[in-house]
């Protein structure tokens, strides 16, 4: 059994990333405002860019941070489950894999309710996915480096 300052250490990564992300979710993080930051940037090399192509940019860029926010999401569950699962010595534990990927699903989909209710967000099944997809991301990525220094 692991000591509370202990696992501590493991959850409370967890914790203050979803914190971000929840507060990602909010009106300050919406597309009009990202789209601020983002588009000056693109135009600033690509003077002559036509609006739909910085739309599509800014779009890519937005589910590009879903993907990213959620793969980190990922990485510090399946660190946190490793860790009380006690599963650090065996081979490749798909359980674990799985957990991660429902604990992220399932956070997902509640920061995504959380958006049904900020009036400037809207919430989209298609986020879930693309959320999700950034959580298995990382687990293949876990995978294969695992695989690469078993080899090594």
């Amino acid at each position: 059994m692991l000591n509370a300052r202990k696992y501590l250490s493991y959850w409370l990564p967890v914790v203050v990333w979803m914190a971000v992300i929840f507060c990602a979710s909010s009106d300050a993080a919406s597309f009009s405002h990202s789209s601020r930051i983002i588009a000056p940037i693109v135009r600033w090399f690509f003077p002559q860019i036509s609006p739909s192509a910085l739309h599509s940019i800014v779009v890519v860029v937005r589910k590009g941070a879903h993907v990213s926010e959620y793969a980190i999401l990922a990485l510090l569950i399946w660190r946190w489950d490793r860790r009380v699962s006690g599963a650090q010595a065996q081979g490749w534990p798909w359980r674990s894999a799985v957990r991660t990927a429902l604990w992220v699903m399932a956070y997902a989909a509640s920061d995504e309710f959380h958006q049904r209710f900020v009036p400037s967000r809207e919430a989209s099944v298609l986020d879930v996915c693309i959320d999700t997809g950034g959580a298995v991301l990382a687990l293949l990525l876990i995978w294969i480096v695992g695989r690469w220094r078993k080899r090594w």
